[in-house]
């Protein structure tokens, strides 16, 4: 079963100072962060906040390359957790046709935005990075967790680089 979520914020992790993606299920239940690279979380601040570049980013080419072959990008989905390292799908539609494209997170996320589509997460996937967090817990992973949990929406609309 796939959960709808929203992008909630991006924001830097005060252990490693690598930028965090929060999803949020549009019912608030759950938070999923997804540690992405400097570049990718770039490209998803971008489009949150509406800059325009002088010449087309590489998420805004691909969606310029979809408009222009009239490929419809349907949703994306974070799908699966192997060793830490999330999994996403694009799908796409043309002329009727359903098609599935691998995908790391961060990219299916900043062409999501682009695109004006929704986002979900399997609920596997939600359940799996609670119970290998859990597993491989670290004092300052759960201080980590302890505050992406205290955050409120204010702070979740916050984004540092």
């Amino acid at each position: 079963m796939e959960v709808e979520m929203k992008i909630r914020g991006l924001m830097m992790d005060p252990v490693t100072n690598m930028p965090i993606v929060v999803l949020k299920d549009v019912q608030g239940q759950a938070i999923l962060p997804i540690w992405v690279g400097v570049y990718e979380a770039n490209a998803i601040a971008l489009e949150i906040e509406k800059v325009q570049t002088p010449r087309p980013m590489t998420h805004d080419l691909l969606k310029n390359v979809l408009l222009g072959l009239e490929v419809r990008v349907q949703k994306v989905v974070v799908n699966d957790l192997k060793d830490d390292t999330f999994y996403a799908l694009i799908w796409v539609e043309r002329d009727g046709q359903m098609m599935t494209i691998d995908s790391r997170p961060s990219d299916a996320l900043a062409l999501a935005l682009r695109m004006d589509c929704p986002i979900f997460v399997e609920d596997e996937v939600l359940k799996n990075s609670k119970i290998s967090s859990a597993i491989s817990e670290r004092t300052t992973n759960e201080q980590l967790r302890s505050w992406l949990e205290g955050l409120s929406d204010d702070d979740l609309g916050r984004y540092k680089m």
